[in-house]
């Protein structure tokens, strides 16, 4: 072939370094911002903190830096206490010495089946009338973190009349237990990993048999339990004796699948009790704590920092960024007059590669700035879309699409899933997820359409309201939903129940 020239003309987008870095702000959580304008400030010497900020996002800082503080008060307080003091003194063998050392996708973008992030609000109103005058007082600190269950089962141990020996075995199945209270390892799983020798293990397994004893009867009861059965049994003996609670005993330790599937005949077959005495016993399991450290869980963890609050403002709903995760920055005064006084003497060099820095700086500041521009103009739109909701609750939700919101303001669908993902909304119902706000449409009879956030909760009241010794099967939820106009099938009504963790009809009858 004969070679030639030919002139094309074609267009296409190019991705400049301030889009690229404006995209990539636009999709990090409110944390991973936090980190990304750490590390700027620690590589952009331009780049500062507002003299009135000690950090660039102060109270999110305080809020993350809680629960170190609440340790190291519980280390303080240890460190002062004349128990552990004495306890110190009289300890002839060291905890050392035994070797101390858990969803579908969305939709087309438009629907989850998992509504577990859904969070309450922090509320500071909690705080003490001493503390209400002092306006000194944040509201984390307010309502400081309470003590881990390790912790509390330390304090008690301290108080216990034991030999330094028994202390330190005790303490050993304190830190080997889970958040739930449970022992995950088997005794002689534990015994093996501290000593290494036959005779050394079989007399530490038998300190570790007694020291169990004396942790299952700490509070809370039923910590150091290995199963479900077991930690059950344990708060069950602590019960006033009778004939239901030795039933509940013998159910816990060997029937617990059988109560769990409502089976009353076989459990009457299996203990010899009657229908009666059967269902006394269930009504004394019902009340145990399945997990005894639950109460002693960090909220810390669990704490949603909302991007977004929802105010009311006359007949309509505002939208308002949380200044509490708007980072506090400036460009540095001195060094942007340093670069001036360079350009008018007419220097190069070092002088070209600090001014670089300095228009970096001042691109970071502008896009942080459009990316709460742009997560606060896409929030309005969802209040707007979804007014309903914030007067009568989710029962009122309304279908939303990311494509009507992105046609509303002009931006690329790819864009408004950005934004939606990892950003949250404070309303008066709780903190959400603004993805929370979109769900796929399912029809009326009346030619309209409903939200499948609107038929969960549907769902849920109607189960909530059902005869729990006749509860309502998925066909039959489907067939009431129908009534309503809703159209939706028994399939789709099994997939809502089970997103709403509600288990089905056979497990939810009385016995």
């Amino acid at each position: 072939m004969k070679p030639s020239l030919q002139v094309r003309l074609s267009q296409h987008l190019a991705l400049t370094p301030q889009l690229q870095q404006s995209i990539r702000l636009l999709q990090l959580s409110t944390l991973e911002l936090h980190q990304e304008v750490e590390q700027m400030l620690e590589q952009n010497p331009f780049l500062d903190v507002e003299e009135d900020a000690t950090t660039p996002f102060e109270p999110l800082a305080e809020r993350l830096t809680a629960t170190e503080r609440v340790a190291e008060r519980e280390t303080e307080r240890a460190a002062e206490s004349p128990t552990a003091d004495a306890a110190e003194d009289t300890a002839g063998v060291d905890a050392a010495e035994f070797g101390a050392t858990e969803r579908e996708d969305w939709e087309n973008g438009t629907e989850r089946d998992d509504f577990d992030g859904i969070r309450e609000l922090p509320s500071s109103s909690s705080s003490s009338s001493s503390q209400g005058d002092n306006d000194d007082f944040e509201p984390q600190d307010r309502n400081p973190a309470g003590p881990s269950l390790q912790d509390h089962l330390r304090s008690q141990l301290l108080g216990m009349r034991l030999s330094p020996e028994d202390a330190a075995a005790v303490h050993v199945l304190i830190e080997s237990l889970n958040d739930e209270g449970y022992l995950d390892d088997p005794l002689e799983d534990i015994a093996a990993q501290l000593a290494e020798a036959d005779e050394d293990r079989e007399l530490l397994l038998e300190r570790l048999q007694v020291a169990l004893k004396w942790l299952q009867n700490m509070d809370p009861l039923g910590v150091g339990a290995s199963n479900l059965g077991e930690c059950l049994a344990i708060q069950l003996r602590a019960l006033p004796r009778c004939e239901a609670q030795t039933i509940a005993i013998i159910i816990c330790k060997q029937h617990l699948e059988l109560l769990a599937r409502r089976d009353l005949k076989k459990l009457m077959a299996a203990t010899g009790a009657d229908e009666e005495l059967i269902k006394a016993a269930q009504a004394l399991i019902v009340q145990l704590e399945p997990k005894p450290g639950r109460r002693f869980a960090r909220a810390e963890a669990n704490i949603i920092v909302p991007d977004v609050i929802v105010q009311k403002s006359g007949r309509n709903w505002k939208v308002v960024l949380n200044p509490d995760v708007m980072p506090k920055l400036r460009i540095n005064d001195l060094y942007a007059q340093a670069i001036r006084q360079n350009r008018g003497a007419g220097g190069s060099g070092a002088g070209a590669a600090l001014s670089s820095r300095l228009q970096e700086a001042r691109w970071f500041m502008k896009n942080i700035q459009q990316r709460f521009d742009t997560i606060q103009r896409v929030s309005q739109a969802i209040v707007e879309r979804q007014k309903s909701f914030f007067t009568h609750g989710e029962i009122a939700m309304k279908p939303l699409v990311l494509r009507e919101i992105a046609d509303e303001l002009g931006l690329h669908e790819s864009t408004i899933s950005r934004v939606t993902t990892a950003k949250y909304m404070a309303t008066m119902f709780g903190t959400f997820e603004l993805k929370y706000f979109f769900g796929s449409s399912l029809n009326t009879e009346a030619g309209g359409n409903a939200s499948s956030t609107a038929v969960r909760a549907l769902i849920k009241q109607l189960v909530a309201a059902e005869d729990p010794s006749k509860p309502l099967s998925d066909s039959q939820l489907s067939r009431m939903l129908e009534e309503q106009g809703i159209q939706v099938a028994r399939r789709t009504v099994a997939k809502y129940r089970e997103a709403l963790r509600i288990a089905p009809a056979n497990l939810r009858r009385a016995m």
